[in-house]
């Protein structure tokens, strides 16, 4: 009789989490929380509506996710990234992303391009409409269609923080680029990469990723930040 209570128990402390690193990731990836800032688990808790239990589970999640830090004796911050951190992980995106297109293309099968279509047309209306954060979005389901087209699942959990942690380098850019990029350049680069996957061959979307990722993006403003 006991049994039923304790598994809704447990649904109930799982989407609690699940609500927890939603919003914390949200807030991370849309510049709301700055790289370096302190996560007080008290502040957390008043503004969640949640008990400390599934607040430290999400963050120990986005911990291993790499998006936030837990310092000994010091807490938890929203995680920040070197200059070397940051060249990297744009390193380590290049050779996964040529992994996957090598292995989706490679095979003389044509991959399902539905996904990749749907988050270019989200980055299109998103840029229409101004909605940074929308945008932002779109341009991570984008990349992660890109890998996901190689049906390698291992590829894509070991690919999947990587694009994260970069979120957090494009998050601290993204008041910058505002300023300085139209909003429908971002696009047209996707759009560009959508195309030459589309047309399936190999070396020339590797060609466009290279130049697509290229790492002359990193802007002056973050390398002063994170130094």
């Amino acid at each position: 009789m006991s049994a039923e209570p304790t598994a809704a128990g447990g649904l109930e402390a799982r989407s609690l989490v699940e609500l927890a690193v939603r919003r914390l990731r949200s807030e991370i990836l849309s510049g709301v929380l700055a790289p370096g800032e302190r996560l007080v688990e008290e502040q957390l808790t008043r503004r969640f509506g949640t008990s400390r239990a599934p607040l430290r589970e999400a963050l120990r999640l986005l911990g291993e996710q790499g998006l936030v830090e837990h310092l000994p004796r010091r807490g938890v911050r929203v995680a920040e990234l070197s200059e070397r951190d940051i060249d990297e992980l744009f390193s380590l995106r290049g050779v996964l992303e040529e992994f996957a297109v090598r292995t989706a293309l490679g095979g003389g099968t044509r991959p399902d391009l539905s996904g990749l279509r749907t988050a270019v047309e989200d980055m299109e209306r998103a840029a229409e409409a101004g909605e940074a954060l929308e945008q932002a979005a779109a341009h991570r389901a984008f990349h992660l269609a890109v890998v996901a087209l190689a049906g390698h699942h291992h590829l894509l959990r070991v690919y999947e923080p990587v694009l994260l942690q970069l979120q957090l380098y494009m998050a601290t850019n993204m008041r910058r680029e505002a300023r300085d990029r139209s909003p429908r350049e971002g696009v047209q680069r996707h759009r560009r990469l959508y195309e030459a996957v589309a047309g399936a061959d190999p070396e020339l979307v590797i060609a466009v990723l290279e130049e697509h990722g290229a790492r002359t993006y990193l802007s002056p403003d973050y390398r002063g930040a994170v130094q």
